[in-house]
């Protein structure tokens, strides 16, 4: 046994244990408002803000020194700060980096523990509708900013005549929408296009109707319960998928019904976790958080379904482009990336 290697691995494991942790903190210090009372960068005492948020100020001292241990606080004089660059991350929901409300998609993985292992002593399925509530919550929020930050200025700018298609008036159709995040914003910024959103997880098509009427686009935005196989409609101008075609159990077949659905002149815009084709190319930070995500959700849920081709969230594009060359498209191109999408074009 080589003891340093011990000791440099007991090293890592405990700071994961930490991190893993410190991301129960942060779901608490979400939900109670925490963050964003501390939003204007100043310092405060643990009882000024448990006063401001109406919370147990001996909890919230120690909340508060479990942030400055982790170095997402400053504290000085028994007073705590939080960075105006922590603040984007964990207390301004439309900041394009804000990570926080998206951390019950985290919470679900301990939540739906005894479900996984069923899954992988069985067939090693786990379908997207028998997880926990915050997950879809959680997904949402966690999508919802990089979709806010890049997907009007930059990933529909970066496929072949789509922006001015959407300027005119387009017939788009988001596939796996879940609860309508890249819908709303698309048809906020197109009013003169029509979207049509389908998911097969009946509660995440309330929930999308809801943010519609929210959003002040349900008049052209609607939201109808189907699978990627099996949506109605043969001339669209745009079929999108966001973050869900790795889920699907049959991505081939979803690939070839968007084939049928498009007009002629048509384009998909396929929007995957960013990642290489090959497993050591993937050993990053991001990497090993969406290949640990996989494990409960993306895999597995394509397990649950026919085929069951289980591609992955790391799947990469070549695989990808494999599956939509075998579908029938004869281009297919990486458009746009960002560090943690693949924004990938493809056409007749």
């Amino acid at each position: 046994m080589d003891e340093l290697k011990l000791n440099q691995f007991m090293g890592k494991l405990v700071n994961d244990m930490g991190g893993a942790a410190m991301l129960a903190n942060v779901i608490v210090g979400e939900e109670l408002g925490l963050y964003r009372a501390m939003a204007d960068s100043q310092l405060i005492s643990p009882e000024a803000l448990a006063a401001k948020t109406t919370c147990n100020p001996r909890l919230v001292r120690e909340w508060l020194s479990a942030h400055a241990a982790s170095g997402y606080m400053e504290h000085r004089d028994g007073q705590f700060r939080l960075p105006e660059e922590q603040a984007l991350a964990l207390a301004v929901e439309d900041s394009p980096v804000y990570v926080a409300g998206g951390l019950g998609v985290v919470a679900s993985f301990f939540h739906d523990k005894d479900k996984l292992v069923k899954a992988m002593r069985g067939n090693g399925a786990l379908p997207w509708g028998d997880h926990h509530p915050c997950m879809f919550s959680g997904t949402e929020r966690f999508f919802r900013p990089g979709y806010k930050g890049h997907l009007i200025a930059e990933w529909l700018p970066a496929l072949e005549g789509v922006v001015d298609k959407l300027g005119k008036g387009a017939k788009v159709a988001d596939i796996g929408c879940g609860h309508g995040a890249s819908t709303v914003i698309m048809a906020q910024a197109f009013p003169n296009s029509r979207f049509v959103g389908f998911d097969y997880h009946a509660p995440s098509i309330t929930v999308a109707t809801q943010r519609a009427e929210e959003g002040g686009v349900s008049s052209r935005a609607e939201f109808f319960q189907g699978t990627a196989k099996n949506y109605p409609g043969d001339d669209y101008d745009l079929i999108c998928y966001f973050d869900c075609l790795h889920d699907m159990g049959d991505p081939i077949g979803a690939a070839r019904h968007a084939f049928d659905s498009l007009k002629d002149d048509g384009t998909v815009l396929l929007v995957e976790p960013f990642a290489n084709d090959k497993l050591d190319d993937n050993i990053t930070p991001v990497g090993r958080l969406f290949y640990a995500a996989s494990t409960f959700i993306c895999t597995p849920n394509s397990l649950s379904q026919e085929v069951g081709l289980g591609l992955g969230a790391q799947a990469g594009e070549m695989r990808l482009r494999k599956v939509f060359n075998e579908a029938g498209f004869k281009t297919f191109r990486r458009a746009a990336q960002t560090p943690f999408n693949l924004i990938l074009e493809a056409r007749k």
